[in-house]
């Protein structure tokens, strides 16, 4: 439980993973001091991952704290937009704000981790698809409950969805409103893997070690590859593939491993993100 003096959302340091906490009892709602907190963290993640730093973080992993990842957004927050002036300017005007934050960790040239150990609903549910891996305890459970309010997800759930599951499982999600078991989305390539209620959160540590003891240099190349190709196309990726892949060859990390393949076989190599 937080003392009532930690911030909402803040990151924590697991070594070379940059632990980003949700921690609002008892519900883990997204009220304005929590949508406040991720874009601080979202802009102070940008300045942790930055290449070079030498406290650089080489992962990035999302958890809360508590019996749920979060029961969704304070609705109190969207009567004020609707019932007070200009409410189509200034619902815009949201949107385009929150969508800033999904961008943001999506962009991130480390790999993303999102640890769901409980119900994970609307917008923690929607920065869960900005992560390159969402991990899922066996009793988690997902959904964008939007139409309860007349809303589409708008923080970019529909489109994330669609990339990972296809449209129509997408539309079938956000049309129903339905809450989903964690079971259900990996089979839907929305979670990437299941994992046992118990030792949940330390398994999902353990993943982001892992993922941040690899070559991150080569990571970003990775995120960079995967994105285009899927929003523009196997040869849009092809065509930026020798920029973004022929550098490694300059770096720490590629030397070190060739060495260490030579001299002492495969995966004994260890790298420093450089």
């Amino acid at each position: 439980m937080t003392d009532g003096t930690a911030a909402p959302v803040r990151i924590e340091r697991d070594g070379a993973v940059a632990v980003v906490v949700l921690e609002a009892p008892p519900l883990n709602l997204f009220d304005e001091s929590v949508f406040a907190g991720f874009e601080r963290v979202a802009a102070e993640l940008v300045a942790l991952t930055e290449p070079g730093r030498p406290d650089r973080a080489r992962a990035v992993l999302v958890e809360a704290r508590g019996k749920v990842v979060s029961g969704g957004v304070d609705v109190t927050a969207f009567r004020e937009i609707a019932e007070g002036p200009d409410p189509e300017q200034r619902g815009t005007a949201l949107w385009a704000r929150l969508l800033r934050i999904t961008q943001t960790i999506e962009d991130l040239p480390v790999p993303t981790v999102f640890a769901a150990h409980g119900l994970t609903l609307t917008a923690a549910f929607e920065i869960s698809l900005a992560c390159d891996v969402l991990l899922a305890a066996e009793r988690a459970s997902f959904g964008l409950v939007e139409i309860v309010v007349g809303l589409t997800p708008s923080m970019g759930g529909p489109q994330r969805l669609a990339e990972r599951a296809g449209p129509a499982r997408a539309k079938e999600l956000i049309l129903t409103g339905e809450r989903y078991p964690a079971a259900v989305l990996e089979r839907w390539d929305v979670v990437n893997r299941v994992l046992p209620d118990e030792g949940f959160a330390e398994a999902a540590r353990d993943y982001a070690r892992r993922v941040a003891a690899g070559p991150t240099l080569a990571h970003a190349a990775t995120k960079r590859l995967v994105t285009t190709a899927v929003r523009h196309g196997v040869r849009a990726a092809d065509e930026i593939t020798p920029q973004v892949s022929g550098p490694l060859f300059g770096t720490a990390d590629l030397r070190g491993a060739v060495a260490s393949f030579l001299d002492d076989g495969p995966g004994r190599a260890t790298y420093t993100g450089s």
